[in-house]
C-alpha cells in the first residue's frame, strides 16, 4: 500500500474523533448533527437512494420482460 500523507492524516483524524466518542457511531452522528444545527447554515438533504428489489420480485411490463429474455440468451445468434 502506498504511504499517502493526506490519507494518513484523514485516518488519524477519523481515529481521534472515533476515540473521543468511544467508537460509538450513534454518538458521532449526534455530534455531527449538533454541529450542523449550531452552524446556522442550511443543509440540503440528499434524496434517498433507490433500494434493490427483494429477491424473487419482478416488475411487470415490457421492460422487465425484455430484460429477462436477454439475460437468458447466452450466445449471440448468427446472422443469415
Amino acid at each position: 500500500m502506498t504511504d499517502d500523507p493526506i490519507m494518513a492524516e484523514v485516518r488519524a483524524t477519523r481515529d481521534r474523533l472515533a476515540a473521543r466518542f468511544d467508537y460509538d457511531l450513534e454518538a458521532i452522528f449526534r455530534h455531527i448533527q449538533e454541529q450542523e444545527a449550531r452552524s446556522g447554515l442550511t443543509y440540503v438533504p440528499c434524496p434517498p437512494r433507490p433500494t434493490a428489489p427483494a429477491v424473487g420480485t419482478r416488475k411487470s411490463g415490457p421492460r422487465s420482460q425484455s430484460a429477462s429474455r436477454s439475460s437468458t440468451t447466452s450466445t449471440p445468434k448468427p446472422t443469415p
